[in-house]
């Protein structure tokens, strides 16, 4: 079981990782007026490949729930946001822990997160039992 858990943490680690990047490499090509939108749309668009390679790393090896992993994968990004992304991105922008975590978009990024995550586990989980 911790076999398990630990690799459904590395996997979330890894979409977390792709996330924040797109999300930052976002404000290297400014195709919107507003950047602090265009990024998020970045970042929604990049989440949905970016879990679902999670989910099939994951489930090459791994027998947690998708609803399990679903929720793995929003409890590491939060922890990382709060860890990581806050204080080094949105803090140093002029941001703070308040804003940040009372966005509406943060909620349906993590609303994103999980459906993905469930509908792409148990996808993979047919794939391997067919």
């Amino acid at each position: 079981m911790i076999h398990n858990i630990t690799r459904a943490i590395l996997s979330a680690i890894m979409v977390w990782i792709v996330g924040v990047a797109a999300f930052l490499l976002s404000y290297s090509f400014p195709v919107l007026s507003n950047p602090a939108i265009q990024a998020n749309i970045a970042l929604v668009l990049a989440i949905i490949p970016a879990v679902c390679l999670g989910t099939f790393v994951y489930y090459k090896k791994g027998e947690i729930t998708p609803s399990n992993l679903a929720l793995i994968f929003m409890s590491t990004a939060a922890i990382l946001d709060l860890l990581v992304t806050v204080p080094l991105f949105i803090i140093p922008a002029g941001g703070s822990y308040a804003i940040f975590f009372s966005d509406p978009m943060f909620y349906l990024l993590m609303v994103e997160f999980y459906c993905i995550a469930t509908y792409s586990g148990n996808y993979f989980i047919k794939k391997q039992q067919a």
